[in-house]
Protein backbone atom coordinates (compact mmCIF):
# COMPACT_ATOMS: atom_id res chain seq x y z
CA UNK A 1 0.00 0.00 0.00
CA UNK A 2 2.83 2.32 0.89
CA UNK A 3 4.51 1.61 -2.42
CA UNK A 4 1.34 2.55 -4.26
CA UNK A 5 1.16 5.89 -2.43
CA UNK A 6 4.77 6.60 -3.24
CA UNK A 7 4.21 5.78 -6.88
CA UNK A 8 1.18 8.13 -7.07
CA UNK A 9 3.12 10.97 -5.42
CA UNK A 10 6.03 10.46 -7.74
CA UNK A 11 3.67 10.50 -10.69
CA UNK A 12 2.11 13.81 -9.60
CA UNK A 13 5.05 15.79 -8.33
CA UNK A 14 8.08 14.33 -10.01
CA UNK A 15 7.34 13.62 -13.69
CA UNK A 16 11.06 13.40 -14.25
CA UNK A 17 11.34 10.26 -12.17
CA UNK A 18 9.36 7.98 -14.49
CA UNK A 19 12.18 5.42 -14.74
CA UNK A 20 12.16 5.09 -10.95
CA UNK A 21 8.35 4.69 -11.03
CA UNK A 22 8.66 1.86 -13.51
CA UNK A 23 11.17 0.02 -11.36
CA UNK A 24 9.01 0.45 -8.25
CA UNK A 25 5.99 -0.99 -10.15
CA UNK A 26 8.02 -4.04 -11.08
CA UNK A 27 9.12 -4.50 -7.48
CA UNK A 28 5.48 -4.30 -6.23
CA UNK A 29 4.23 -7.22 -8.38
CA UNK A 30 5.42 -10.00 -6.02
CA UNK A 31 3.66 -8.27 -3.10
CA UNK A 32 0.35 -8.30 -5.01
CA UNK A 33 0.84 -12.02 -5.80
CA UNK A 34 1.59 -12.84 -2.13
CA UNK A 35 -1.50 -11.01 -0.88
CA UNK A 36 -3.66 -12.99 -3.37
CA UNK A 37 -2.45 -16.44 -2.18
CA UNK A 38 -5.30 -17.06 0.34
CA UNK A 39 -7.92 -16.41 -2.33
CA UNK A 40 -6.18 -18.75 -4.77
CA UNK A 41 -5.93 -21.52 -2.17
CA UNK A 42 -9.63 -21.20 -1.43
CA UNK A 43 -10.56 -21.51 -5.12
CA UNK A 44 -8.24 -24.49 -5.57
CA UNK A 45 -9.81 -26.23 -2.58
CA UNK A 46 -13.32 -25.75 -3.92
CA UNK A 47 -12.35 -27.15 -7.31
CA UNK A 48 -10.25 -30.11 -6.20
CA UNK A 49 -11.07 -31.11 -2.63
CA UNK A 50 -14.24 -33.07 -3.58
CA UNK A 51 -15.28 -35.95 -1.40
CA UNK A 52 -15.55 -39.52 -2.70
CA UNK A 53 -19.27 -39.53 -1.97
CA UNK A 54 -19.79 -36.47 -4.17
CA UNK A 55 -17.90 -38.13 -7.02
CA UNK A 56 -19.99 -41.29 -6.68
CA UNK A 57 -23.23 -39.31 -6.65
CA UNK A 58 -22.20 -37.35 -9.72
CA UNK A 59 -21.14 -40.53 -11.53
CA UNK A 60 -24.46 -42.20 -10.69
CA UNK A 61 -26.42 -39.20 -11.96
CA UNK A 62 -24.44 -39.15 -15.21
CA UNK A 63 -25.11 -42.87 -15.75
CA UNK A 64 -28.83 -42.31 -15.24
CA UNK A 65 -28.85 -39.45 -17.73
CA UNK A 66 -26.92 -41.59 -20.24
CA UNK A 67 -29.45 -44.41 -19.86
CA UNK A 68 -32.34 -42.02 -20.43
CA UNK A 69 -30.75 -40.57 -23.56
CA UNK A 70 -29.95 -44.05 -24.90
CA UNK A 71 -33.58 -45.07 -24.47
CA UNK A 72 -34.72 -41.94 -26.31
CA UNK A 73 -32.22 -42.67 -29.07
CA UNK A 74 -33.56 -46.20 -29.45
CA UNK A 75 -37.09 -44.84 -29.69
CA UNK A 76 -36.00 -42.39 -32.37
CA UNK A 77 -34.32 -45.20 -34.31
CA UNK A 78 -37.56 -47.20 -34.25
CA UNK A 79 -39.50 -44.17 -35.48
CA UNK A 80 -37.03 -43.57 -38.31
CA UNK A 81 -37.19 -47.22 -39.37
CA UNK A 82 -40.99 -47.21 -39.32
CA UNK A 83 -41.02 -43.99 -41.33
CA UNK A 84 -38.82 -45.59 -43.99
CA UNK A 85 -41.13 -48.59 -44.20
CA UNK A 86 -44.20 -46.37 -44.52
CA UNK A 87 -42.56 -44.42 -47.33
CA UNK A 88 -41.81 -47.68 -49.13
CA UNK A 89 -45.44 -48.67 -48.64
CA UNK A 90 -46.63 -45.37 -50.09
CA UNK A 91 -44.37 -45.83 -53.10
CA UNK A 92 -45.87 -49.28 -53.57
CA UNK A 93 -49.38 -47.82 -53.35
CA UNK A 94 -48.49 -45.42 -56.14
CA UNK A 95 -47.87 -48.39 -58.47
CA UNK A 96 -51.29 -49.93 -57.75
CA UNK A 97 -54.06 -48.87 -60.12
CA UNK A 98 -56.85 -49.66 -57.65
CA UNK A 99 -57.63 -47.75 -54.46
CA UNK A 100 -55.87 -48.98 -51.34
CA UNK A 101 -56.31 -48.76 -47.59
CA UNK A 102 -53.40 -48.90 -45.15
CA UNK A 103 -53.82 -51.51 -42.41
CA UNK A 104 -51.67 -52.78 -39.57
CA UNK A 105 -51.00 -56.33 -38.44
CA UNK A 106 -52.16 -56.89 -34.88
CA UNK A 107 -51.89 -60.66 -34.56
CA UNK A 108 -50.42 -63.86 -35.95
CA UNK A 109 -51.82 -67.38 -35.83
CA UNK A 110 -50.40 -69.39 -32.94
CA UNK A 111 -50.51 -72.58 -35.04
CA UNK A 112 -47.18 -72.91 -36.90
CA UNK A 113 -48.92 -74.98 -39.59
CA UNK A 114 -51.44 -72.22 -40.35
CA UNK A 115 -50.16 -69.05 -42.03
CA UNK A 116 -52.73 -66.46 -41.03
CA UNK A 117 -52.44 -62.92 -39.71
CA UNK A 118 -54.92 -60.49 -38.20
CA UNK A 119 -55.21 -56.87 -39.38
CA UNK A 120 -56.94 -53.92 -37.71
CA UNK A 121 -59.49 -53.29 -40.48
CA UNK A 122 -62.88 -54.94 -40.76
CA UNK A 123 -66.39 -54.62 -42.15
CA UNK A 124 -66.67 -51.07 -40.84
CA UNK A 125 -63.88 -50.23 -43.27
CA UNK A 126 -65.63 -52.10 -46.11
CA UNK A 127 -63.12 -54.96 -46.02
CA UNK A 128 -64.49 -58.02 -47.83
CA UNK A 129 -63.64 -61.71 -48.12
CA UNK A 130 -61.18 -62.41 -50.91
CA UNK A 131 -59.69 -58.91 -50.79
CA UNK A 132 -55.99 -58.87 -51.77
CA UNK A 133 -53.35 -57.82 -49.25
CA UNK A 134 -49.82 -56.70 -50.13
CA UNK A 135 -46.84 -54.94 -48.63
CA UNK A 136 -44.20 -52.70 -50.17
CA UNK A 137 -42.54 -55.64 -51.95
CA UNK A 138 -45.32 -57.87 -53.20
CA UNK A 139 -48.49 -59.87 -52.72
CA UNK A 140 -49.07 -61.29 -49.24
CA UNK A 141 -52.43 -63.04 -49.27
CA UNK A 142 -56.19 -62.56 -49.20
CA UNK A 143 -58.85 -61.85 -46.58
CA UNK A 144 -60.67 -65.02 -45.50
CA UNK A 145 -62.65 -63.80 -42.49
CA UNK A 146 -64.07 -60.36 -41.71
CA UNK A 147 -65.18 -58.95 -38.36
CA UNK A 148 -66.42 -55.47 -37.46
CA UNK A 149 -63.01 -54.14 -36.43
CA UNK A 150 -60.51 -56.76 -37.65
CA UNK A 151 -60.00 -59.36 -40.35
CA UNK A 152 -58.03 -62.55 -40.88
CA UNK A 153 -55.74 -62.91 -43.87
CA UNK A 154 -54.52 -66.20 -45.33
CA UNK A 155 -50.94 -65.81 -46.53
CA UNK A 156 -49.84 -67.11 -49.91
CA UNK A 157 -47.37 -69.48 -48.20
CA UNK A 158 -50.11 -71.42 -46.40
CA UNK A 159 -50.31 -75.05 -47.49
CA UNK A 160 -53.96 -74.60 -48.54
CA UNK A 161 -53.34 -71.58 -50.75
CA UNK A 162 -52.82 -71.66 -54.53
CA UNK A 163 -52.35 -68.69 -56.83
CA UNK A 164 -52.32 -68.41 -60.64
CA UNK A 165 -49.14 -66.65 -61.78
CA UNK A 166 -47.22 -65.95 -64.95
CA UNK A 167 -43.54 -65.49 -65.70
CA UNK A 168 -42.98 -61.79 -66.16
CA UNK A 169 -40.26 -62.44 -68.75
CA UNK A 170 -42.27 -64.46 -71.25
CA UNK A 171 -45.86 -64.79 -69.97
CA UNK A 172 -45.70 -68.53 -69.21
CA UNK A 173 -48.60 -69.38 -66.86
CA UNK A 174 -48.38 -71.65 -63.81
CA UNK A 175 -49.82 -72.23 -60.35
CA UNK A 176 -47.77 -71.40 -57.26
CA UNK A 177 -48.73 -73.17 -54.05
CA UNK A 178 -47.76 -72.63 -50.45
CA UNK A 179 -46.04 -75.46 -48.61
CA UNK A 180 -46.21 -74.08 -45.06
CA UNK A 181 -42.84 -72.33 -45.32
CA UNK A 182 -42.70 -68.52 -45.04
CA UNK A 183 -39.58 -68.44 -47.19
CA UNK A 184 -40.50 -70.83 -49.98
CA UNK A 185 -43.32 -71.85 -52.32
CA UNK A 186 -43.46 -74.26 -55.23
CA UNK A 187 -44.74 -74.30 -58.79
CA UNK A 188 -46.84 -77.38 -59.44
CA UNK A 189 -47.07 -79.45 -62.64
CA UNK A 190 -44.36 -77.60 -64.57
CA UNK A 191 -43.09 -79.53 -67.56
CA UNK A 192 -39.36 -80.09 -67.89
CA UNK A 193 -39.46 -78.29 -71.26
CA UNK A 194 -41.16 -75.10 -70.03
CA UNK A 195 -39.10 -71.92 -70.43
CA UNK A 196 -38.53 -70.99 -66.78
CA UNK A 197 -35.18 -69.83 -65.42
CA UNK A 198 -33.73 -69.14 -62.01
CA UNK A 199 -34.27 -65.47 -61.21
CA UNK A 200 -37.54 -65.16 -63.15
CA UNK A 201 -40.10 -62.87 -61.55
CA UNK A 202 -43.56 -64.34 -61.07
CA UNK A 203 -46.55 -61.99 -61.03
CA UNK A 204 -50.24 -62.63 -60.49
CA UNK A 205 -51.97 -63.50 -63.75
CA UNK A 206 -55.46 -62.38 -62.73
CA UNK A 207 -56.98 -65.66 -63.96
CA UNK A 208 -58.17 -66.65 -60.51
CA UNK A 209 -60.59 -63.72 -60.40
CA UNK A 210 -59.38 -62.79 -56.91
CA UNK A 211 -56.01 -61.11 -57.41
CA UNK A 212 -55.59 -58.36 -60.02
CA UNK A 213 -53.01 -59.00 -62.68
CA UNK A 214 -49.41 -57.89 -62.39
CA UNK A 215 -48.74 -58.00 -58.63
CA UNK A 216 -45.25 -59.35 -57.75
CA UNK A 217 -45.54 -62.77 -56.11
CA UNK A 218 -42.06 -64.27 -55.99
CA UNK A 219 -38.82 -65.11 -57.77
CA UNK A 220 -37.64 -68.52 -58.96
CA UNK A 221 -34.73 -69.67 -56.80
CA UNK A 222 -34.22 -73.30 -57.88
CA UNK A 223 -35.24 -75.64 -60.69
CA UNK A 224 -34.80 -79.39 -60.26
CA UNK A 225 -35.02 -81.64 -63.32
CA UNK A 226 -35.52 -85.32 -62.49
CA UNK A 227 -35.56 -87.65 -65.54
CA UNK A 228 -37.71 -90.09 -63.59
CA UNK A 229 -40.49 -87.52 -63.03
CA UNK A 230 -42.74 -85.86 -65.60
CA UNK A 231 -42.58 -82.44 -63.91
CA UNK A 232 -39.75 -80.21 -62.77
CA UNK A 233 -39.43 -79.07 -59.19
CA UNK A 234 -39.51 -75.27 -59.11
CA UNK A 235 -38.89 -73.43 -55.85
CA UNK A 236 -40.08 -69.84 -55.43
CA UNK A 237 -39.14 -67.24 -52.83
CA UNK A 238 -41.98 -64.83 -51.93
CA UNK A 239 -41.38 -61.18 -52.72
CA UNK A 240 -43.38 -59.92 -49.72
CA UNK A 241 -41.69 -59.72 -46.34
CA UNK A 242 -44.17 -62.10 -44.75
CA UNK A 243 -42.31 -62.39 -41.46
CA UNK A 244 -41.43 -58.71 -41.07
CA UNK A 245 -44.05 -56.46 -42.63
CA UNK A 246 -46.25 -54.62 -40.15
CA UNK A 247 -48.05 -52.04 -42.27
CA UNK A 248 -49.84 -53.45 -45.31
CA UNK A 249 -52.22 -52.40 -48.09
CA UNK A 250 -55.74 -53.63 -48.73
CA UNK A 251 -56.66 -53.31 -52.41
CA UNK A 252 -60.19 -52.33 -53.49
CA UNK A 253 -60.91 -53.48 -57.02
CA UNK A 254 -64.29 -51.72 -56.94
CA UNK A 255 -63.88 -48.06 -55.99
CA UNK A 256 -67.55 -47.82 -55.00
CA UNK A 257 -66.93 -50.13 -52.02
CA UNK A 258 -63.81 -48.33 -50.81
CA UNK A 259 -64.07 -46.37 -47.54
CA UNK A 260 -63.55 -42.63 -47.42
CA UNK A 261 -60.02 -42.87 -45.96
CA UNK A 262 -58.47 -44.81 -48.84
CA UNK A 263 -55.34 -43.38 -50.42
CA UNK A 264 -56.00 -41.24 -53.46
CA UNK A 265 -53.59 -39.82 -56.02
CA UNK A 266 -53.53 -36.47 -54.20
CA UNK A 267 -52.67 -38.23 -50.92
CA UNK A 268 -49.77 -40.00 -52.60
CA UNK A 269 -48.43 -36.73 -54.02
CA UNK A 270 -48.50 -35.22 -50.53
CA UNK A 271 -46.54 -38.19 -49.16
CA UNK A 272 -43.92 -37.79 -51.87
Amino acid sequence: MLLTVVIVLLDVFTPYLKPVKSQLSTISVPFYWVTNIPSRISEWGQDNLVTREQLLDENRALKEQLLIHQRRLQGMAAVVTENVRLRELMNSAEMVAEQVLVAEMIGVSSDPLVHKVVINKGSRDNVYIGQPLLDAQGLMGQVVEVGPFSSQVLLITDSTHALPVEVNRNGVRAIVEGIGDLYRMELRHVSNTVDIEVGDLLVSSGLGQKFPRGYPVGTVTEIIHDPGRPFAGVHVEPMAQLNRSRHVLLVFRDSSTAPEDVLTESDLSEVR
